[in-house]
């Protein structure tokens, strides 16, 4: 097994009209770490998301994925280099089956006439049989995705990034409006999809992070307040009094 560190920020900060929204921030993760980063709003949690993915440009700092210097590519190159990123709110297609919305997921030839005569083979159908194994949504390939529930739409939007096997999964709240057996499956789902991939998730549901990290990276103001296990944050004096206690 690989080991090492996958993701490594260094002096991360953003500015926005003289606001630092991240400030001087370090933040690591380890190959197949699962990472919870929680935080009052306003922490800096997405902002932080959004660099890595390329939506925002940083001020000042490095973000290195692997041997990649993130800050100095674009979106569309950091999807390619392996880096899949799941908004708060499902971006599915609702017209579409499940079996289509992956299917278009799948990567192909990105010239017009290599994808004007793409048609799905056995390969591509076995990784979209593997995938919907995973999501729990084996059963539902012929659904139109606008009939699944809001968990399962959930569910299908990670399926629609591990079409691509990023090697770096960044999600934002995917429990949020969850019932709790769908928070229970959603936590064994991740639990399962980190095996063989790292992922970092924000949220707000402390039981469900308990499920699910490995390490709780703590933010507070832009910048690191604490990080370790979730026990060990949880008895942190500073969390308690800028979060926790909340």
């Amino acid at each position: 097994m690989t080991t090492g560190l996958i993701l490594q920020v260094d002096g991360l900060t953003v500015s926005f009209d003289g606001f630092k929204a991240v400030d001087d921030l370090n933040f690591y993760v380890d190959v197949g770490e699962l990472r919870c980063v929680i935080g009052p709003n306003g922490a800096g949690k997405t902002t932080l998301l959004d660099m890595i993915c390329g939506k925002t440009k940083p001020t000042a700092g490095t973000i290195r994925f692997k041997n990649y210097e993130l800050q100095k590519m674009i979106e569309f190159q950091i999807t390619r280099a392996g880096v899949g990123r799941k908004f708060q709110n499902p971006s599915i297609y609702e017209d579409l089956t499940v079996l289509e919305n992956l299917e278009i997921s799948y990567p192909r030839r990105r010239d017009p006439v290599g994808s004007l005569f793409w048609k799905r083979g056995p390969d591509v159908q076995e990784k979209i049989e593997s995938v919907a194994r995973e999501i729990a949504l084996e059963d539902q390939l012929h659904t139109k995705a606008g009939l699944l529930s809001h968990g399962q739409k959930q569910w299908l939007e990670i399926g629609l990034l591990l079409m691509q096997d990023p090697e770096l999964l960044l999600l934002d709240e995917p429990v949020a409006g969850m019932s709790p057996g769908e928070r229970e499956q959603t936590a064994a789902l991740l639990n399962r999809i980190s095996q063989g991939r790292s992922i970092v998730v924000i949220e707000h549901d402390m039981a469900f992070v308990r499920m699910i990290a490995h390490k709780v990276t703590v933010l507070h103001q832009g910048k690191l307040l604490a990080e370790g296990s979730m026990d060990d944050v949880q008895k942190d004096e500073r969390v308690i009094e800028v979060y926790l206690g909340h």
